[in-house]
């Protein structure tokens, strides 16, 4: 089994070390803005690391929304840092499903997750596994709830699209953890990467705030179960830096790792 952080990108490397961490995944650019990623001078290193690497998505990527201004960015960016990912070896791009804006129809919303796996089948295709991720957020959200998963997955599983479960977004969205690994694959047969963090908040408070394994309110036990159960590689997105993060990886080897 294979854990790790979600790291600072200036050395991710380092970072792993300092974390006896398997894994890392890591931001290309400003999380909150629109540039492109631009070649790294630690890409030949990165690849033949035996760290494996996941790249995050920024988070404004909404690839699902009717506003234009929006959507037709977002999947060109989408697009660009999958690209960049793939040139450091990276294992996967983790992206937010995203959103549809107050009273639009989500239907809107899937096919625009479609038009945007076959924009980048034009452009060449996708060079590495995109990871949509489910969100703690929203009522018009694309895969908080799992009824919209569903319907999503009807839209884009055909492209090869792959899942990331995160279980404060699950638990801070309203899907319970007991048995989540089972009806996640139910309806996209396959859980490619596991975030694995607790969460400040109360069961479907729809708020997006990590806390460390044991700190918040998930049962621990529950989040070991998960991982134990869906067997996929695990990336902490805790507070703590190397210290807090070091022991939540400490803590899911020594629980759920074989």
């Amino acid at each position: 089994m294979r854990i790790g952080a979600h790291v600072d990108p200036a050395d991710p490397l380092t970072a792993a070390a300092d974390r006896k961490a398997d894994t890392v995944q890591f931001f290309l650019t400003d999380p909150q803005g629109y540039k492109t990623p631009q070649p790294r001078a630690d890409a030949a290193e990165l690849r033949a690391s035996e760290v494996d690497v996941y790249i995050h998505a920024p988070y404004i990527v909404n690839v699902a929304t009717l506003n234009n201004r929006i959507r037709i960015p977002s999947r060109k960016l989408m697009m660009a840092h999958a690209k960049a990912a793939a040139e450091l070896g990276a294992k996967g791009l983790i992206v937010h499903g995203g959103h549809v804006g107050e009273g639009a129809d989500p239907a809107a919303g899937y096919a625009n997750w479609r038009k945007a796996f076959e924009y980048a089948q034009k452009d060449g295709g996708l060079p590495l596994p995109v990871l949509i991720e489910n969100t703690a957020g929203g009522d018009n959200a694309m895969a908080r709830k799992f009824d919209s998963l569903a319907r999503l997955w009807d839209a884009v599983g055909e492209f090869g699209a792959g899942f990331c479960l995160d279980t404060c977004h699950a638990h801070a969205g309203g899907e319970e953890l007991l048995d989540i690994v089972d009806r996640v694959r139910a309806i996209t047969g396959r859980i490619d990467l596991i975030h694995a963090n607790d969460s400040k908040d109360a069961f479907d408070s729809g708020r997006d705030r990590h806390d460390n394994l044991g700190s918040g309110k998930i049962d621990p036990e529950l989040v070991v179960a998960v991982v134990r159960a869906a067997g996929a590689p695990v990336i902490v997105e805790t507070p703590g830096g190397v210290e807090g993060q070091s022991a939540d990886i400490a803590m899911l080897r020594g629980r759920a790792g074989s």
